[in-house]
């Protein structure tokens, strides 16, 4: 071992680069001792060592990543040098595509990529707009009886609808919707599941088993060549990949069809959640964005997706990614040990005020003006870079899009509370209720 290594730096290997800086034992401590959430423990680190440091939460150390050069040669350069292990919702998605490595990975993401991109994509089109005018009718008569609605429930709902659609054929019932409470019950729980497998899987047993119920019923319908009132959906996709390829199992169809509706609305949800409640602090936001263009004109739509961007940039669908090192590697002139855990951190990334101006004000401008955002490919990820990137990017920037040309010109929100702080899980969600009315838009 390399001496000058010294205290408080990774193990140093002679000719491969410098020492990985590492935290302090005491910063971690304090961290345990206050009990404060591991975002604020990864920020103190940021803050203190730069954009590639290191913390040990037990023997070995984590080394985290937020330089955008680094970020890059993680995810996109070299993802064969650094790997997921296992996915932290392996637990409800079993081995569908976020959950798979290797060449099954490769398999099942080759058969699902051109379902979301191009032609593709177009398919589902029109069933995103009848989800976004549904949802837009639903809050038309909220406006008219001046109802409470919950915006977190709404978006789920909407998001939940426009999967289903695009799933089945079928637009989403009120029975589906119910059951289907079950997927955001154990996204909620996994945090705080026993580390057992069994055992986590016996705390939420009766929610997965709803959920498998779900997907039987709906892969037996696709089976069965039954379309839906807008015809075959994406499920048939897998239930035909099924007919040709044996690794399609009964269960990896089950497994693939919970990924597609936990990534197809858990996110897209979230977003648009907290999309409404930086609206309520930055009003004006809105009006620029509606003044932008009129109706359907592209730089209506280009100042909405701006807001779209401008959220998922303070709150990005991934806010973590975790990675592991399969052999030795410099990276951006650090050494990087085989068998080193990574934490690539988009949410910390998207805040450092070297590359974003004033990080914690929402300003959409930032995706619309020449030069406003970070040109660096690693500096804005919030469904990832390279070829993990998440497959269904350009449906949920869609389904977005579509919902908030519908109901931004229509109303405005005004909250009876919004909460407090945020919860970090496997997404980035809003910790309560967000109960509001609307008002009817006079511009």
């Amino acid at each position: 071992m390399d001496t000058e290594a010294g205290p408080g730096s990774l193990p140093y290997v002679p000719g491969t680069g410098r020492p990985v800086p590492e935290a302090e034992p005491g910063l971690v401590e304090r961290w345990r001792t206050q009990g404060g959430e591991l975002v604020e423990l990864l920020t103190q680190v940021r803050e203190r060592l730069g954009g590639i440091a290191a913390f040990r939460l037990g023997s070995t150390p984590t080394v985290l990543v937020t330089d955008p050069r680094a970020v890059q040669h993680v995810l996109a350069r070299h993802p064969e040098r650094y790997v997921k292990r296992s996915h932290r919702a392996r637990l409800l998605i079993g081995d569908g595509v976020l959950a798979a490595t290797g060449e099954t990975w490769k398999r099942q993401r080759r058969l699902l990529q051109s379902q979301f991109t191009g032609t593709g994509m177009r398919r589902y089109e029109q069933r995103i707009t009848e989800a976004a005018r549904t949802s837009a009718g639903r809050w038309g008569g909220y406006a008219r009886t001046a109802q409470t609605l919950d915006v977190g429930q709404e978006m789920r709902r909407f998001a939940l609808d426009s999967i289903w659609r695009s799933l089945t054929g079928h637009p989403l019932d009120d029975e589906t919707e119910r059951e289907l409470a079950a997927v955001a019950a154990v996204m909620a729980a996994l945090p705080t599941l026993p580390a057992d497998v069994s055992d986590a899987r016996d705390a939420v047993a009766a929610d997965l088993a709803r959920i498998d119920a779900v997907a039987l019923h709906a892969i037996e319908a696709a089976r069965s060549g039954a379309a839906g009132p807008d015809g075959p959906g994406l499920l048939r996709v897998l239930t035909d990949a099924a007919a040709e390829h044996p690794e399609y199992t009964d269960q990896l169809v089950r497994d693939e069809l919970v990924t597609l509706l936990v990534a197809g609305h858990e996110t897209t949800a979230t977003t648009l959640t907290w999309l409404y409640l930086l609206l309520d602090r930055y009003p004006d936001a809105r009006e620029q964005a509606l003044a932008a263009g009129g109706e359907g004109s592209p730089q209506r739509r280009q100042a909405i997706q701006a807001l779209v961007h401008e959220t998922l940039r303070l709150y990005p669908s991934a806010w973590i990614l975790p990675r592991y090192a399969t052999e030795d590697d410099t990276l951006a002139g650090y050494a990087i040990e085989a068998g080193t855990d990574m934490l690539i951190c988009p949410y910390l990334t998207h805040r450092d005020p070297e590359l974003w101006p004033v990080p914690e004000d929402f300003d959409p401008r930032r995706f619309i003006t020449p030069d406003g955002r970070p040109a660096h490919p690693g500096a804005y990820l919030p469904f990832g870079i390279g070829p993990r990137a998440c497959l269904g990017m350009q449906f949920a920037l869609r389904e977005s899009t579509v919902l908030l040309e519908h109901l931004l010109p229509a109303h405005t929100l005004a909250f009876q509370s919004t909460p407090t702080k945020a919860v970090y899980g496997i997404t980035v969600r809003p910790d309560g209720p967000t109960p509001a009315t609307l008002e009817p838009c006079l511009t």
